[in-house]
Parts: C-alpha cells; sequence; structure tokens
C-alpha cells in the first residue's frame, strides 16, 4: 500500500514541476556551490596535512613501533620469506 501510494506521488511531482520559463539559474546558488568546492578544497589540504603528520610520527616511532631508520625490520612492508 505504502509503495503504490509513494509511486503516485513520485509520478505526481515529475509530471507537476515549475515552468521552464519560472526556473532561472541566481548568484546565491553559485555562491553557495562556490562556497562549498572551497570547503572540500579545505578539507582535502587537511586531510593531506593530517595524513603526512601521522605517517612522520609513524617513522618516528611513535605508535609503538620500531622507527623506520632503525635497520631491524625490513622498510615498505618487504618481506625476508617468500610466501
Amino acid at each position: 500500500m505504502f509503495t503504490h501510494s509513494l509511486a503516485v506521488a513520485v509520478t505526481i511531482a515529475t509530471t507537476e514541476g515549475p515552468a521552464p520559463e519560472d526556473v532561472k539559474a541566481g548568484w546565491v546558488a553559485l555562491i553557495i556551490f562556490l562556497l562549498l568546492a572551497l570547503a572540500v578544497a579545505f578539507l582535502g589540504w587537511s586531510l593531506t596535512k593530517q595524513l603526512r603528520k601521522a605517517q612522520a610520527a609513524k617513522d618516528a616511532g611513535a605508535y609503538g613501533d620500531k622507527p623506520a631508520g632503525s635497520g631491524d625490520e625490513p622498510a615498505d612492508g618487504d618481506s625476508t620469506t617468500s610466501g
């Protein structure tokens, strides 16, 4: 019953939209879009910065691992055993 009424509502909503001459792009929408794009760029920059800091801390042994330059373990996940 619910899916039938939902299908009817979707059909009515798609067929009874605003007239094409009533719809126009606005400056407000452009500004919102640009602000959202700027926010995504900032979040990407911040994520990259945090990942570099985490990698540097891992290489320094801050997470309980041996530091990357200790020479006791192979670097970059290299293994001495074949598998």
